[in-house]
């Protein structure tokens, strides 16, 4: 994780320091700690008709050349349903409706530490998927042929579905 070492508000370097129970970057000049909360982010579980999902291969570090679900980080103004959409648009090119929340979890990031994911289902969508930002290539795939996937959160959310919400017969682990 990258460790903030100036305030956000003034500007002044930031020191390690005991307050409100545990360690944490604190400015003596504004006498107030310097809050690191995890970073919001989005997914889609995008199902076609054939109950195929729609996955994108990362063009971009962290995972490069991985398949993952489309989604990213939310941006300021943005519910996480907004940022689920637009990266939903940005990367695939299609414009989806949410039908539901899956779920929501966190995991480890090496740049920001703790990522708060939100993943979402889309069934109702319009448009041919192409490639577009942060993706090499986007593809749909059936059950069993789905790839490795990058990130834990994003197998959490497909894994939901399929065993929750996709009326497979199949055993769900």
């Amino acid at each position: 994780m990258k460790r903030k070492h100036y305030c956000p508000h003034c500007g002044n370097g930031l020191i390690d320091k005991c307050t409100e129970g545990r360690v944490r970057r604190y400015c003596e000049t504004c006498a107030a700690p310097v809050y690191e909360n995890p970073v919001p982010a989005a997914c889609l579980v995008t199902i076609d008709g054939d109950n195929r999902i729609l996955l994108v291969k990362r063009s971009v570090p962290p995972k490069k050349g991985w398949w993952c679900l489309p989604g990213g980080f939310m941006e300021l103004g943005e519910t996480p349903e907004e940022a689920g959409l637009r990266e939903l648009e940005e990367e695939t090119g299609i414009k989806g409706k949410i039908d539901m929340l899956l779920g929501v979890t966190t995991h480890r990031g090496r740049i920001y530490d703790t990522i708060l994911m939100t993943g979402f289902l889309v069934r109702r969508y319009s448009g041919t998927p192409v490639a577009g930002d942060d993706a090499d290539e986007v593809r749909w795939f059936d059950r069993d042929e789905m790839p490795e996937i990058a990130f834990a959160s994003h197998q959490s959310f497909i894994n939901i579905y399929y065993c929750t919400y996709a009326n497979d017969p199949s055993p769900c682990d």
